[in-house]
């Protein structure tokens, strides 16, 4: 993996003509987790979609760079709050979709280690419908892992999760994308109180930065300083609807 840049998205966007968010500046550290936080349909997946390259439906006045200079989408892997798990293929297959699709010979045992990080070690032929909820998020995880890039936006992917599945995936991910420049796109306030380095509040009113706890990500669920950030946030969000 190639060193992450930070990366900024400031501007106005628009459909159909029509004002639909902006203008809005997005900054995510080099290396580090920076959490988008805010309510549903103000922009956050919009904005996610658009520095991936995936907005062509949008209209964007504005820039997207990296901090070092070089173009940002080829170093860009999304995971969508939907799994996105083949049917028809087996993990492993799902696994080692992305070089299959360019034409390039798939690395199984690199994607046998992956899925071993994940805690997916004995899975690679089991199909996707013999699998639980939690499992599925780790195949896409393992996905994501696999294409290798330094920045890694993810769009809500632990939402359809218990509350227990949820924390131990929140774990592991930020385990296994350590070194990464991360851009979390959540609703959920415990969520950006506990793996935010960095928090931005983005409301119709715009866009706010909130201070994260002092103690490092990912913190306890229920360290003092976690919950009062918690509690800040969904004051925060409150006020603002």
């Amino acid at each position: 993996m190639s060193i992450p840049p930070a990366l900024r998205f400031s501007g106005i966007v628009c459909v159909d003509g029509g004002h639909l968010f902006g203008p809005v500046e997005v900054e995510a550290q080099a290396g580090r987790w920076t959490c988008l936080l805010g309510p549903s349909g103000v922009g956050k997946s919009t904005i996610l979609r658009l520095i991936a390259g995936l907005g062509a439906e949008f209209e964007f006045d504005g820039e997207i760079t990296a901090s070092d200079g070089h173009p940002l989408p080829p170093r860009v892997m999304m995971m969508a709050q939907d799994d996105l798990v083949m049917p028809w293929l087996d993990v492993i297959g799902n696994v080692t979709l992305g070089a299959r699709l360019r034409g390039e010979r798939p690395d199984h045992a690199r994607a046998r280690e992956v899925l071993r990080r994940v805690g997916l070690k004995d899975f690679e032929r089991r199909r996707p419908e013999t699998l639980s909820g939690g499992q599925r998020q780790r195949v896409a995880l393992a996905r994501t892992l696999m294409e290798d890039r330094p920045v890694v936006l993810l769009d809500e992917p632990f939402s359809a999760l218990d509350a227990r599945t949820r924390a131990r995936m929140q774990d592991m991910t930020f385990d296994v994308l350590e070194g990464r420049t991360v851009l979390l796109v959540t609703h959920d306030v415990a969520e950006a109180a506990r793996l935010g380095h960095k928090i931005l509040l983005m409301t119709q009113a715009g866009m706010t930065a909130v201070s994260p706890p002092e103690a490092d990500p990912p913190r306890p669920l229920d360290a003092p300083e976690t919950l009062s950030t918690q509690g800040a946030l969904l004051r925060q969000l409150m006020e603002a609807a």
